[in-house]
């Protein structure tokens, strides 16, 4: 006989935990830091919740699983004003680096692949990896050495800029690199970071008034360039393939 709810699953809250303050707090005692630092020792949660009442402040829960849980007397909107501030801070400073793919084909010509080099480096020196495809039509894939001169090539242009993390390998109908920017790119962008922060800190409104992080403006994001997977080759393509169709039908007319 089948117990159970079936396919009922549980799932966590996505809000994530929740912070407990004052009344929220059930256990029957906690270990209590006053709001001056001070260590107040365990008291009975009601003892606790009296203290902070008293200063016109809030019992707030921060080491649940501590024994005793762990609690601070504080103002409790300042603090999460201050957790919120100290998040944002930490995901400004963080790097995020991201993959862009530049595509080319067997046979993009010497001008085309000098556009690519440029987009790469661009993509470089904003702290990006970049992978590098070279994408194979019909009868290409029999010449993979091209793809490879080309994908060597575009290494060797942004050599003072990147390291090979994956040598060109073939993936189904296409070969392909993958560089990443060396660490002196990520010590300029931290630099460049830094000064930032700094100018923004002294920037001021027109009344001498101090801009709030919140009035910041957000930088403009490097863009993928809508023309870097060739759609030109992609035209090519075509008549390439009604030039062997052409080509079929001359054979059977003079056969």
């Amino acid at each position: 006989m089948a117990v159970g709810g079936g396919g009922r699953r549980f799932s966590r809250d996505p809000r994530g935990p929740q912070i407990r303050i004052n009344h929220r707090i059930r256990v029957p005692e906690v270990r209590v830091v006053d709001a001056d630092g001070s260590n107040l020792g365990v008291l009975s949660t009601e003892a606790a919740l009296r203290r902070a009442q008293e200063v016109g402040l809030d019992l707030v829960e921060v080491n649940p699983k501590a024994a005793p849980p762990v609690c601070k007397i504080l103002d409790f909107g300042k603090y999460k004003y201050e957790e919120k501030k100290r998040q944002r801070e930490a995901k400004r400073k963080q790097t995020i680096v991201e993959v862009k793919e530049i595509k080319l084909r067997p046979k993009t010509d010497d001008h085309d692949l000098d556009t690519k080099v440029r987009a790469a480096r661009k993509f470089l020196e904003a702290g990006n990896k970049v992978k590098i495809v070279c994408r194979f039509r019909g009868r290409e894939i029999t010449h993979p050495e091209r793809a490879r001169m080309q994908l060597d090539f575009l290494v060797s242009k942004l050599e003072d800029l990147a390291n090979v993390e994956q040598r060109p390998i073939m993936e189904a109908r296409t070969m392909a690199v993958l560089v990443a920017p060396k660490p002196v790119v990520f010590q300029r962008l931290a630099s460049e970071r830094a000064q930032r922060e700094r100018d923004r800190a002294n920037q001021k409104h027109p009344d001498g008034s101090p801009v709030l992080p919140g009035e910041e403006g957000h930088e403009d994001e490097l863009e993928d360039d809508e023309d870097l997977d060739d759609d030109e080759d992609l035209d090519d393509d075509d008549e390439d393939e009604e030039g062997e169709g052409d080509e079929g039908q001359t054979g059977d007319e003079a056969s």
